[in-house]
């Protein structure tokens, strides 16, 4: 049970790329590193799921509380190349709807 979370700031856009597994185990380290970076003002949050092989329920919920707080303070959130399974995850739990989610690479994430 393996998650590596790379951040980077490109002005005042936060870069996140993580790779490995979500799940109940893992889950909270993510949160331990994000959830930070949607408490500032105005936050503008990429987040690259390219390399995440896997996530359960745990994980969406991360990006459940993620949201709210991105939202409670104004900002964006955007989730980036997602594997088709994790796309469809997103998609079945209704998550695609309230989260803005594109397949393809944005605002200079590799």
């Amino acid at each position: 049970m393996n998650l590596k979370v790379e951040i980077n700031k490109l002005g005042e856009q936060a870069i996140v790329s993580v790779a490995g597994e979500i799940d109940a185990y893992t889950a909270p380290k993510l949160r331990e590193a994000i959830i930070p970076l949607a408490e500032e003002p105005n936050p503008n949050i990429t987040i690259n799921l390219k390399n995440v092989s896997y996530m359960d329920s745990t994980g969406l919920g991360v990006f459940v509380g993620l949201l709210k707080s991105v939202r409670k303070n104004g900002g964006q959130l955007n989730l980036v190349e997602l594997s088709d399974r994790l796309e469809r995850l997103f998609s079945i739990t209704g998550l695609s709807d309230i989260i803005d989610i594109s397949s393809k690479s944005e605002g200079g994430v590799q």
